[in-house]
């Protein structure tokens, strides 16, 4: 509304409970990191000032998958949502922690001697490790794991140990709880050979019942792990240098120890608030109510410093639902605290276990339907009702998969048969229509009710949205095949059943029409349409069917290229030319380099082809050079040339394998294990050219120290010391994924068969321009369905995987020297139908740091000859000005 003569109305904000106010957290974490985010969610309009105090100089960091540090050593990729802090209400000092709290003046002082105001405070402490008291605990050598400077000393430490001995090192993990056995993995993947102590009777002793603990033993065994439980350490031994050496067990036993991790349990770090005057727990931490408030109106604890019903949690769920409680109590809300059946799952450690609920069957007349397979390393066990119809606890080792569906029935009814659930067929159906209140996401604290609205209500529409409005699914990720269950179920209350059509003129899916193409037999887009679909096609079908048809022709044993002239007319502009189209109409040129390797007379030639027609030239994250530049109908010439040389397409352009990603290796590297460079070189002729639903890449490391970050690729291979440990999922991009462990210590030849069969299943099965890490992620059953599909062929079809592949490789024909050998699609490489012989008048380029770049407006050396440019650059004389006339630089 606009009063005539006057400036338009502007809406008067509603205040916030919180305008004016000055609010601290004490502590960098997890939980204060939620605070932060969630505070500023929900009350994204209110004029206060928070600041958050951290001890460590990281910014908030992932907690939950410090042992993912170690594949990449890149701590940035730990992060937690770094958007928080662009906030500018929100300040973030890192490196500075609290040292003591002024209650009476509302004020923090800090160990450099900065001093806080705060009308409200947020303790966030977390926790300390204990260590238990055993003689030469102070001796180099021994450390904790708990944060990010812990898992770099201990690498680094590792490292050095181990040259200085000229061996491997023999590691102690003394604690075999789910941090232990992550650590015990981490420390093993760094070379060392591990023995896990543990003073309980089992494994993971306080998540896991007898029969599970029993079972866990035996996989870690099996992976190499020598496990101890009964005892602890009693006493740690120096060597001559001073250096660790030995530990002495409660048993008197002695095992070599050159390098120790303790991970015997925390305590909350409540000094401060113990100093401060607080209440505290008996057995630790800051006393809080429902409200997370303390004795203090005007201080709450969050998180594993804060003592709840005597309890002080060590999870991150319960740490975040405490965050956002106080968020809500600052902003006038009722929300209160409330601790909900607890569920763990072990993660990092190359084993499989979790636990939820009633582990050990303590609740009045519990009943135990359990299921043991020792040869398959399986343990399966339900705590059920007298009646065996209500759901209250589960143990499950070996296989884990029935975790995301079951955890969320905890004191709800099963709605299947127990025994014929956990039997090996595991065929009976779970409940899904989980109540509204049921937490599916218990990290974030989500509920089924909120997933279903964000469906319903907020228009989501696939499980990355979701987790993109709701948060669910984005710390551990077990909840996502809940995710994904809910939202088909959600969709179909609606009537609004998502569509798996490829496009308008076929009604079904990627992975359903390429079935049924290699069932019918179809070769051509006509036959296929006349077939299966209707109409002449679209952008989305046409290459798509292109990428089929280009696939099942290989894979049958006959040449179908995906660019020659029966479908090169189906794709888009790159595929269709074979080189990537830039901003002002040139194109790029990037050969395949195979794992980075390069001759130097491969190089003279690309500089020289670069010289000769004013090529922009840069390496790229593919270990590649990208010549970029050309015109379309220098691309052929470009391409005979670097043929000449033995560099063949890259497939830069299509969706199709872009390149193998490798270290040195054993080959020059101190650190290799293995000979990363000569699998790399391997791996990228196997699988160059094939044709996939989106873009695939491969990493390979010589060692643990992860230098070509396998783990950011679709595919990614880490040398250990008995072989290749093999990842998949990961990619960067828009939705950055990391890659997850499918198999451990593979010889070359399982190896390349594992690969093989995941490719080509991820060939068959996903929809277009799918990524990897979202098939993996959405694909029912997830990782440990896929796994043993892949490496167990659960299903039969890993021999006919491996065969498609290898007809594959026979038939693979570099697309650059088919089209130099083929006059009719020479001819269409040409920038005008009617006067082949004259360049595009409208490319314009200008000089850049020695070389030459598209031009744009007011470029004082502008020319259409890209070579021209670059040498008037290089002399420092006149060129060509936007008017045509020449000009000073």
């Amino acid at each position: 509304m606009t009063v005539p003569g006057s400036s338009p109305l502007v809406p008067v904000r509603a205040r916030s409970p919180l305008d004016g106010a000055r609010l601290l957290v004490l502590g960098g974490g997890m939980t204060g990191h939620r605070l932060a985010a969630r505070l500023r969610a929900e009350d994204p309009d209110g004029d206060w000032r928070l600041t958050v105090l951290g001890e460590e100089p990281h910014r908030p960091y992932d907690r939950v998958h410090l042992s993912d540090w170690f594949s990449s050593r890149r701590p940035e990729l730990l992060e937690l949502d770094t958007a928080v802090w662009d906030d500018p209400r929100i300040t973030l000092v890192t490196g500075d922690a609290a040292a003591s709290i002024d209650r009476e003046a509302h004020t923090v002082t800090t160990r450099s001697g900065a001093v806080h105001p705060y009308d409200q405070l947020v303790l966030a402490t977390g926790s300390w490790p204990w260590a238990p008291r055993a003689e030469g605990g102070d001796l180099p050598g021994i450390f904790s794991y708990r944060t990010l400077e812990d898992v770099e000393q201990l690498a680094e430490w590792t490292r050095l140990r181990s040259e200085a001995l000229g061996r491997p090192l023999h590691g102690v993990v003394v604690g075999g709880g789910v941090l232990g056995l992550e650590a015990a993995a981490s420390l093993q993947g760094l070379g060392a050979a591990v023995t896990v102590v543990e003073f309980a009777d089992r494994l993971m002793a306080v998540q896991l019942d007898q029969g599970g603990g029993e079972m866990l033993r035996l996989l870690a065994q099996d992976r190499g792990l020598a496990v101890r439980t009964g005892v602890g350490a009693s006493a740690m031994r120096p060597s001559g240098d001073g250096a660790v050496a030995t530990m002495v067990l409660t048993d008197g036993e002695e095992v070599p120890a050159d390098v120790v991790v303790l991970s015997t349990g925390i305590r909350p770090r409540d000094r401060l608030a113990r100093e401060a005057g607080l209440a505290i727990g008996e057995r630790g931490g800051v006393v809080v109510g429902a409200s997370c408030r303390t004795s203090d109106p005007a201080i709450w604890a969050i998180g594993e410093c804060a003592s709840f019903e005597g309890t002080c949690a060590g999870l991150v769920a319960p740490g975040n639902d405490m965050a956002d409680v106080v968020v809500d109590q600052l902003l006038g809300g009722g929300r209160t605290h409330r601790r909900a059946a607890e569920g763990t799952k072990l993660k990092s450690a190359g084993v499989d276990a979790a636990s939820f609920g009633d582990v050990n069957a303590l609740s009045p007349d519990a009943l135990e339907v359990s299921f043991v397979d020792p040869v398959h390393r399986q343990y399966r066990k339900l705590v059920l009702s007298d009646d065996a119809t209500v759901l209250r606890g589960g143990v499950l080792v070996g296989d884990v998969s029935l975790y995301p569906r079951l955890r969320p029935l905890v004191g709800r009814p099963l709605g299947a048969d127990p025994s014929a659930l956990i039997a090996p067929a595991g065929g009976a159906d779970v409940q899904t229509e989980l109540p509204d209140d049921a937490v599916v996401c218990s990290c974030n604290a989500v509920d089924a009710g909120t997933i279903r609205r964000s469906v319903s209500e907020q228009g989501c529409r696939s499980v990355a949205e979701i987790k993109g409005c709701t948060s669910a699914g984005t710390v551990c990720g077990s909840c996502v095949p809940t995710l994904s269950s809910l939202l088909d179920a959600e969709l179909e209350k609606l009537g609004e059943t998502v569509s798996t059509a490829l496009c308008e003129h076929f009604p079904m899916s990627r992975a359903e029409l390429y079935r049924l193409v290699e069932e019918g037999g179809q070769t051509t887009f006509t036959e296929i349409v006349a077939a299966h679909g209707t109409g002449r096609g679209c952008a989305v079908c046409r290459p798509t069917i292109a990428s089929i048809l280009s696939t099942l022709g290989s894979t049958s044993g006959s040449l179908h290229s995906p660019v020659g002239r029966q479908l090169g007319s189906l794709q888009d502009t790159n595929d269709h030319v074979m080189a990537n189209i830039q901003r002002n109409g040139t194109y790029s040129v990037i050969p395949r380099m195979p794992g980075g390797e390069v001759t130097a007379e491969q190089l003279a030639e690309v500089a020289a082809i670069a010289k000769e027609h004013g090529l922009y030239l840069k390496l790229n994250g593919a270990q590649r050079i990208g010549m970029f530049g050309a015109r379309l109908d220098q691309l052929p010439e470009i391409w005979r040339r670097l043929n000449a040389v033995g560099l063949e397409s890259g497939h830069a352009y299509g969706k199709s394998l872009r390149m193998v990603k490798s270290c040195v290796g054993s080959s020059w590297c101190r650190y290799g294990v293995q000979d990363s460079t000569t699998m790399a070189v391997a791996l990228e002729h196997r699988y160059r050219g094939l044709r996939s639903p989106h873009k695939i890449k491969i990493g390979v490391s010589g060692c643990a120290r992860e230098c070509a970050e396998a783990r950011a690729k679709d595919v990614g291979v880490i040398a250990t010391a008995k072989g290749w440990n093999l990842y998949v999922g990961g990619n960067g991009g828009a939705q950055p994924a990391h890659a997850r462990l499918l198999v451990e210590d593979l010889d070359d030849a399982a190896l390349v068969r594992c690969i093989d069969r995941f490719l080509m299943l991820y060939v068959r099965e996903a929809d277009r321009l799918q990524r990897t890490a979202r098939w993996v992620e959405e694909r029912p059953g997830g990782l440990e369905e896929l796994r043993r599909v892949i490496v167990e062929d659960s299903l039969g079809i890993g021999e006919d995987l491996e065969a498609s592949m290898a007809r594959h490789v026979e038939t693979y024909a570099d697309e650059w020297a088919q089209t130099l050998s083929d006059p009719v699609r020479l001819s269409r490489f040409v920038p005008f139908v009617n006067a082949p012989g004259t360049p595009d008048p409208d490319l314009a380029f200008a000089p850049e740091r020695g070389q030459v770049r598209p031009a744009r407006p007011g470029d004082r050396i502008v020319d259409h000859d890209p070579a021209r440019v670059r040498e008037l650059a290089l002399q420092g004389t006149a060129g060509i000005g936007e008017d045509g006339t020449r000009e000073d630089r």
